[in-house]
């Protein structure tokens, strides 16, 4: 199955844009025009655009599947100029979702050109998708498509009794992965105490001070700054989560009465236990324990008397993440520093040494978008446009 030419169909469609959607796509021989694979399914409440680069990339993801893609030249045939346009390179990508969804159909022309093949795009007028339109049809229908003709053009043998090699498998709509129902994270750090100001170590098991009247200014300004981020898009009611310690709490509570919910508390959000380094000011550690405070952000077994590794804070903390996200909808946390720090050093790969160079200030907001296909969107770390016009 190599050097092959191929043909990949793909399509969407939303009825009511955003409405019930779904996405067709199918695989050809180019030669024979025999086909070898399609795909349908429904994907919930979406665009149109949605749709068309889900059928984009499953009819990708078909081709690698089947192992077709070894030196194969395929050719992505689409009735959305929006889509071929993007992919090729020539319009720009604005919309968020657009740019995720662009993401992963590159990563998949990727993994075909690293097995030697090609990947063109092609506009192709609307009545020469019919089929790939029927499927998405099909999709927006409620039904789910995944037929894999491997004899014939495929080069398989028929199987005993004469079947013609075809493999034709329906899936539960439960089990297809869909962009429908995405978890929205947004991570609030703290407005400041007098801890803060002075530059003191304040961890989980210390002194944990309360928010002093910057800090309530700054805490009640995110609020408003939240609201007006949530404002901005469809996100249903959103749960507000807090670590256990005091100036979180306060935080989270000025963010829930602004949202007209309720606080939970999770002690999985609290800050890292510094031990017998709470209260004590940094440049004083810095003077008098270069090597330890330097070993603070280096090891990540590195714990001082009482307090807790970056290796124990990372595991709790991404217990406390599963759990927000697992539900789905618009949460939002008011935690710490080094929890955001680690949020975003676990999502995005980077090393607990490296992530000391993210600035998360005080009352900061950070944007996370988790999909149940497993993709996951940093939206902007460290927004603090809100506080601008504090006095």
């Amino acid at each position: 199955m190599t050097g092959r030419a191929l043909v990949v169909e793909a399509d969407g469609g939303s009825r009511g844009n955003p409405g019930v959607a779904g996405y067709g796509a199918l695989v050809r021989d180019a030669g024979s025009g025999d086909l070898l694979a399609e795909r349908a399914a429904p994907l919930g409440k979406q665009s149109n655009n949605v749709a068309e680069y889900t059928g984009l990339i499953e009819g990708l993801r078909a081709v690698l599947d089947l192992d077709l893609a070894d030196d194969a030249q395929v050719e992505v045939r689409m009735d959305s100029k929006l889509v071929v346009e993007q992919m090729a390179g020539r319009w720009k990508i604005k919309h968020e979702d657009m740019k995720r969804l662009a993401l992963q159909a590159r990563r998949l022309v990727d993994e075909v050109r690293a097995a030697g093949g090609t990947v063109g795009f092609t506009w192709i007028p609307r009545g020469d998708n019919a089929a790939a339109d029927k499927l998405s049809n099909d999709g927006m229908d409620g039904h789910t498509v995944r037929r894999d003709h491997v004899g014939g053009a495929a080069g398989s043998t028929p199987e005993a009794g004469g079947a013609t090699g075809e493999v034709d498998t329906y899936i539960s709509d439960e089990t297809v992965p869909s962009l429908d129902g995405r978890t929205r994270l947004v991570l609030v750090r703290h407005g400041v105490t007098d801890f803060t100001v002075q530059h003191r170590m304040d961890g989980r098991g210390g002194a944990d001070p309360s928010l002093n009247a910057e800090g309530r200014r700054q805490a009640q300004a995110a609020a408003e700054g939240v609201a007006a981020l949530l404002a901005r898009s469809e996100h249903g009611t959103p749960r507000v989560v807090t670590s256990s310690l005091a100036r979180a709490r306060q935080t989270g509570q000025l963010l829930a009465g602004r949202l007209g919910v309720e606080t939970e508390e999770d002690r999985d959000w609290d800050e890292q236990g510094f031990g017998d380094w709470d209260g004590r000011a940094m440049p004083v550690l810095a003077a008098r324990a270069p090597e330890d405070l330097a070993r603070l952000r280096t090891d990540r077994d590195f714990a001082r008397p009482g307090g807790e590794s970056r290796r124990q804070l990372d595991q709790r903390v991404g217990e406390a993440l599963e759990r927000a996200v697992a539900g789905g909808g618009t949460v939002v946390v008011a935690t710490h520093r080094v929890v955001i720090m680690s949020v975003l050093c676990r999502l995005l790969g980077v090393d607990h040494e490296r992530g000391w160079s993210i600035a998360t200030g005080p009352a900061s907001m950070t944007a996370i978008e988790f999909w149940p296909d497993g993709g996951v969107q940093v939206a902007f770390v460290n927004d603090t446009q809100h506080l601008h016009d504090l006095p």
